[in-house]
């Protein structure tokens, strides 16, 4: 089925399909690397669970941070058989992951009918149906002077 595949690859694109061919979620799969080894992979799970936000690059992130007990994820890297979406992509930002292989695009997703390219195009302004107002910014601004007052917070 398929002639060269870089091993990592090969692991997120087993776990889309064994996601897939249960049910679970669509065709995506992530793993996540560092210092040559596994740290998480996972798939899509959003079918199984009901919650949207259980993609495959998401999954990955939860796990991988639970395995190193550390929300920085500096110095690894992300194999993810899709183009991350702009939700995946804020939290690899977050997780901060220097490094993303991807395969497929977000064309490709499109094509099997996954949203990725509308969410691209709401970004740019383009065929937004969202409604984004802000209220409320001196109360809730206040939080980050009561988070600053902390001796214990940590930051990235």
């Amino acid at each position: 089925m398929i002639n060269s595949m870089n091993k990592w690859m090969q692991i997120a694109y087993n776990e889309a399909t064994s996601g897939m061919l249960s049910d679970e979620g669509g065709p995506f799969g992530a793993v996540i690397i560092k210092n040559g080894k596994i740290i998480a992979s996972a798939h899509n799970e959003v079918l199984k669970t009901k919650d949207s936000t259980a993609h495959a690059e998401m999954n990955a992130i939860r796990k991988a941070c639970k395995k190193l007990d550390s929300f920085d994820l500096s110095g690894c890297e992300l194999y993810t058989t899709c183009q991350p979406c702009p939700m995946c992509l804020g939290a690899i930002f977050w997780a901060r992951i220097s490094t993303v292989y991807y395969g497929a695009t977000e064309d490709d997703a499109s094509r099997g009918g996954f949203d990725d390219k509308r969410f691209y195009e709401m970004m740019r302004g383009e065929n937004s149906d969202l409604s984004l107002t802000q209220i409320d910014q001196e109360i809730n601004a206040k939080l980050f002077d009561r988070w600053l007052e902390k001796t214990n917070r940590c930051l990235y």
